[in-house]
Order: structure tokens, then C-alpha cells, then sequence
């Protein structure tokens, strides 16, 4: 995929067309060497970092105010339409490795991976999601709770997707180098999430990674502001005004 960069002279991450391996990632029969959990002490505090979190707990509270009102209206409506609760909790990984609980307006049937065990959505074929779920889900409005987690410090506006640490251990087996996510803390949306469909197989993970890395070495104030405009565009179907079309990925 060819896309501009935020500087506009960088060259653009390339993707990788191998098959796709399993819906839910497994351990490699010869497995690569674990990569270390990122210590978050020894992450370097760049000055894109300390205007990151300014960014953060400027932009947090203002964006929850305004969406407060979506948000109660999208509750009440998952409590009206099916079993459970309207609000869901989920343990993921953040910066250095730390567990913490991500908070979202639940669009899947109650207890459906009660037998099946942690696994990623399979998009619109996904018979876990409810109706009114694929609503919510096209218009991004059950992440909202999770400004919280941003106001609390445990994520950020922009920022590689947290994963589950059920996922994130076979992850690291499978996928190398990996934890180079988990040096910063992970976003709401991001570089990866504006530009690439939801994680399915071990390679949109590996495309995600390329993305994510892409991210990481030119992070600066104005992309993540660039990225909050593109996922504004996103939210309103108008992608095609910032992503190019794919170019022939690499092998």
C-alpha cells in the first residue's frame, strides 16, 4: 500500500501479501525467540512524547463532553435490544507490558466467547455482533468509553491498538519483534487503524506491525493531529481522501 507520509518525503511502509494463517494467532511450530516486555522505564520521554500527552488531556475531555450524549443514547439502546450489560470490560496491554481494563459499549451478544475462548471479530460475518452492534461499530461510537482510559493515563488518542494479553502471548511467538508496540501507549485510533481493516490473521497483524513501526520512528505533534483528522474522514466514509490506492505488496 502507497500512501503519502506525514512529512510528505518519507517512503511509505510497504505490506506483505503472504496467506493468511489462522483466525485466532497460534505459536509457530519452530518458534521464534520471545521478545522481552518493553520496560517503560527505559523508554526515552521524546518531546513528541510529553506534547502527545498534552495533546491528550486537552483533547480527552473535551471530545467526551460532546459525545456524552451519543454515548448514554447508545447504552440505553443495547440495554433495550438484548441481554447483558451496555457497558463491557476487557484486561489489554498497554505501554512497558502493563495490563489494564479497557472500557467499551458492548456490541456482541453477552458471554458469547464463553465457550470459544478469546478471538477476533471476522467483520460483518461475524455472527457474535448484534444489530444494532454493527451500528455502533460502523459509526465507532462503542470506543467512546474509552476516553476514560485516556484521561486516566492508560492510553492515548493516537496509538498502536492494545490487544489482548490472552492474543499478545501467542503474538509474540508468531509475530517478531512484536513488543516494539508496547513503547508507548496505545491509542484509540491511530496510524495502523485509519489505514488497515481490524486484526483477522496473523497477516494483517504482520501489516499492522509495519504500519505501527512506521508510526513509532516519525511520531511527532502535528501527525497525531494529521490522524485525528483521518479518523474523522474515516467515521464519515471519505478514506479515499487521505489513502491511496495499494500498490503491489511486497513478499
Amino acid at each position: 500500500m502507497s500512501m503519502a507520509s506525514p512529512s510528505g518525503t518519507a517512503a511509505p511502509p510497504r505490506i506483505t501479501t503472504r496467506p493468511a494463517l489462522t483466525h485466532r494467532p497460534l505459536p509457530l511450530p519452530t518458534p521464534l525467540p520471545m521478545t522481552r516486555r518493553v520496560s517503560a522505564a527505559a523508554v526515552p520521554v521524546r518531546s513528541a512524547y510529553v506534547m502527545k500527552s498534552m495533546l491528550d488531556y486537552t483533547l480527552a475531555p473535551f471530545i467526551a463532553i460532546i459525545g456524552l450524549p451519543f454515548v448514554l443514547l447508545a447504552m440505553l439502546a443495547v440495554r433495550l435490544t438484548s441481554n447483558g450489560p451496555a457497558i463491557y470490560t476487557q484486561t489489554r496491554v498497554g505501554r512497558g507490558g502493563r495490563i489494564f481494563t479497557i472500557y467499551k459499549i458492548r456490541t456482541m451478544y453477552h458471554n458469547c466467547e464463553k465457550e470459544t475462548g478469546p478471538q477476533w471479530s471476522i467483520g460483518r460475518n461475524d455472527l457474535r455482533i448484534t444489530p444494532l452492534g454493527r451500528i455502533l461499530r460502523t459509526l465507532h461510537l462503542d470506543e467512546m468509553p474509552q476516553l476514560l482510559n485516556v484521561i486516566r493515563g492508560e492510553m492515548s488518542l493516537i496509538g498502536p491498538r492494545p490487544e489482548r494479553p490472552e492474543i499478545v502471548d501467542d503474538l509474540r511467538l508468531s509475530v517478531y519483534g512484536y513488543d516494539v508496540r508496547h513503547s508507548v501507549k496505545p491509542g484509540l485510533t491511530g496510524f495502523a487503524q485509519v489505514h488497515l481493516p481490524p486484526d483477522a490473521n496473523i497477516l494483517t497483524v504482520r501489516n499492522k506491525l509495519i504500519y505501527d513501526r512506521f508510526y513509532l520512528s516519525r511520531m511527532s505533534f502535528l501527525f497525531d493531529l494529521r490522524m485525528l483528522i483521518c479518523t474523522g474522514l474515516k467515521v464519515v466514509g471519505l478514506k479515499r481522501l487521505y489513502c491511496r490506492p495499494p500498490r503491489k505488496g511486497a513478499m
